[in-house]
This record gives structure tokens, sequence and C-alpha cells, in this order.
């Protein structure tokens, strides 16, 4: 019988996202699980819609950051 393998020190699943705005070209950071709506500072149009865990990004994701 083959057993588990415990992970000593868990990793993070959230990260930081650089997000490029559809509508203006805007660069900004948002977190990967983000509890309340993120809009580009520039134009105002919503990047990331908070549904409860990872939220959905309506942006063009550039670079994960760590």
């Amino acid at each position: 019988m083959k057993a588990k393998l415990k992970v000593l020190i868990p990793q993070p699943r959230s990260k930081f996202l650089r997000v490029k705005c559809a509508q203006c070209g805007n660069e900004q950071i948002v977190f990967s699980h983000a509890t309340y709506p993120v809009r580009c500072t520039s134009c105002g149009t919503q990047l990331v819609v908070p549904r409860g865990g990872k939220a959905k990004t309506l942006g063009e994701i550039i670079k994960e950051l760590d």
C-alpha cells in the first residue's frame, strides 16, 4: 500500500496578477482571490469579479507574481 506524503510547509495557492485592461491597455496588479470588485484606475472598467474563492479575471493576465 502506498503511503500519502504530507507536505511539511504548505505553499499558498493565491498569487498577485498583473492584468491588462481590455479597453485602455492600462496594466494593474490585482490579487487572484480578490473579495472586492477591482476596477481600472484610468477608465473604470471592471477587471476582477469576486466569486467566493478564486476571482474571475476579465482582463488579460500578463504575468503571475510570486
